[in-house]
């Protein structure tokens, strides 16, 4: 067995190892959503987003005075784990806070750190 194959099993922690009953998965994904709102251009999105109501990316774009593709990239980051929602209007695509979810997240982060 090579070297790495020996780091990788053991750095894998099976359930039935895992004594503390941490959802290793879950906590995988909840780090997700906090990297995608700890980045300085996606923080300034969403309350530009916020701030509006809604918002196409060809706004946000120039507002930001950055390229479309990397205004998309960073929107995708944000709707992939449910911070911003869409509202199609014709052929626009509007964005928008999920406030439902930003609540869920600042119950988390104040459970977390209180």
């Amino acid at each position: 067995m090579s070297s790495n194959a020996q780091t990788k099993s053991q750095v894998t922690v099976n359930e039935s190892e895992n004594p503390l009953n941490i959802n290793y998965q879950m906590l995988k994904k909840s780090s997700l959503v906090l990297r995608a709102l700890n980045h300085k251009l996606r923080q300034q999105i969403v309350q530009i987003i916020a701030s509006k109501g809604k918002i196409s990316v060809t706004d946000l774009y120039i507002q930001l005075r950055i390229e479309q593709s990397v205004a998309s990239q960073h929107l995708a980051i944000l709707r992939k784990v449910n911070i911003l929602i869409t509202e199609r209007s014709g052929k626009f695509i509007f964005y928008k806070i999920n406030h439902d979810r930003i609540g869920t997240i600042n119950q988390f982060i104040k459970d977390l750190v209180g």
